[in-house]
């Protein structure tokens, strides 16, 4: 018997049967669809997970913490390979306060080499790097970290007579600098924690650039970047005001080495750690998530998969009864020459048939299912939470990748033939002469 032969054979008897084949089918695509959209949610939850990581820094860079961190060390870590760039930051260790016409902040400053800071990525929003020892690049939020004493004082005596008022009111943010940057001259002025003044010796600096805002709304950067050539001058004041028994520096290092791509970034921080360094890189991260989802979406399978076995004793049930039901037929079949494999592999078809037609099912019903969750979810969360903007959020509830399709349709398919098998070797044993005196 040809295969097409076959398959014809294994149609009309499927036909025979509608209803029963149709609820058999039913369970199968029930059990299929079930381990499909329960592991996607372990997937979307990864990929949501991994995307706020990516979005909160940059992947290609490696954080470098020592106690000795110096240029030395960078000079030499700049020569590792697929190293794009080495940042030392310097951060001033000392009170300190900015003064821009009335309006005073406490940003800190920060003295880095701008050549690398290029090299990394330091995007600007307007001006440019600076290019002397007294220019310097403000931080995005720099203007609102501004303020008047006067005007804020005022301001806080105008919310303290609102108070008494009962009808709720949005409060405004307190008055800040609102006037042009670029080309304004600063008074920055380093002091004592201690005593919470300055050292009255300040450092006149002009502002060349403003740096590009975080790429989330809840940093903040307010800081001022200079050049290193700006040091020596400030050492030099904080070694007139210090104590002489101190032997607190001014200035403490952080240091960011940044590879060329992603997948070099776990190579260089291997490096790093065998030449003694304390390490941390997205790279460790982006592991740890992994190896904990992988483990998720393993367990997550495994309960699905009981579901497509519980299923599988409806393809025992339809099976079995389709032996005993087609007893005489197999009897003629054997007696008119039919080998018991031929018989085997009729019915071994037809239980894949079964498991065929409820995968491709229950794959359609799970992306369909997985689009109105990523969708209506959100929304539902979102005015549970009592948060209007939830749904805005990037946040995905079901990711269904074409290894977990395939995953599903092998184990599922597999069950179905599994559970043909035993039905199947029961239709190779039948005796041909009692088949025959079986009556139609």
């Amino acid at each position: 018997m040809q295969f097409k032969d076959q398959l014809n054979f294994v149609s009309q008897h499927i036909k025979k049967n509608k209803l029963r084949v149709f609820m058999t089918i039913l369970a199968a695509t029930m059990g299929t669809a079930f381990l499909i959209i329960l592991a996607s949610v372990g997937f979307g939850i990864q990929d949501t997970l991994k995307k706020e990581i990516l979005d909160n820094r940059l992947v290609t860079q490696v954080e470098v913490h020592s106690a000795d961190l110096d240029k030395e060390k960078a000079d030499k870590m700049k020569k590792l390979d697929h190293v794009k760039a080495v940042v030392l930051r310097q951060e001033v260790n000392a009170f300190q306060t900015t003064t821009l016409d009335k309006y005073t902040s406490p940003s800190s400053l920060l003295i880095s080499d701008f050549s690398e800071e290029k090299k990394a990525g330091f995007a600007l929003e307007k001006g440019r790097l600076p290019k002397g020892k007294y220019e310097v690049v403000v931080g995005h939020d720099f203007a609102e970290n501004l303020m008047n004493e006067e005007e804020v004082e005022k301001f806080q005596s105008q919310q303290q007579a609102n108070e008494s008022n009962e009808e709720e009111q949005i409060v405004p943010e307190l008055p800040h600098y609102e006037g042009e940057l670029l080309g304004k001259e600063i008074t920055y002025e380093i002091g004592s924690f201690e005593t919470g003044e300055s050292y009255k010796e300040p450092i006149k600096l002009t502002i060349v650039g403003i740096a590009k805002a975080p790429s989330k709304d809840f940093i903040s950067d307010g800081n001022l970047y200079a050049d290193a050539s700006l040091i020596p001058e400030m050492e030099a004041i904080y070694d007139r005001h210090k104590p002489e028994e101190s032997e607190a520096s001014l200035f403490y290092s952080n240091l960011n080495v940044y590879a060329d791509e992603l997948q070099n970034v776990k190579g260089i921080t291997t490096t790093l750690k065998d030449d003694g360094y304390s390490v941390y890189s997205i790279s460790e991260e982006l592991e740890q998530i992994d190896v904990f989802f992988l483990a998720l979406k393993a367990g997550l399978i495994f309960v699905g998969t009981i579901a497509i076995l519980i299923s599988s004793i409806g393809i025992f049930n339809t099976m079995t009864m389709a032996v005993t039901e087609r007893t005489r037929e197999i009897g003629v079949m054997k007696a008119l020459g039919a080998k018991p494999k031929l018989i085997q592999r009729l019915f071994l078809l037809e239980s894949a048939w079964i498991g065929i037609i409820g995968t491709l099912i229950a794959v359609i019903l799970s992306y369909a299912i997985s689009i109105l969750a990523n969708y209506i979810l959100p929304l539902v969360v979102g005015a549970a939470l009592g948060e209007e903007n939830f749904g805005e959020l990037n946040v995905t509830f079901s990711i269904i990748p074409w290894q977990l399709v395939v995953i599903a349709s092998a184990i599922s398919i597999g069950v179905a033939m599994i559970s043909g098998w035993r039905p199947a070797r029961k239709a190779t044993q039948i005796d041909v002469i009692d088949a025959l005196r079986r009556e139609l």
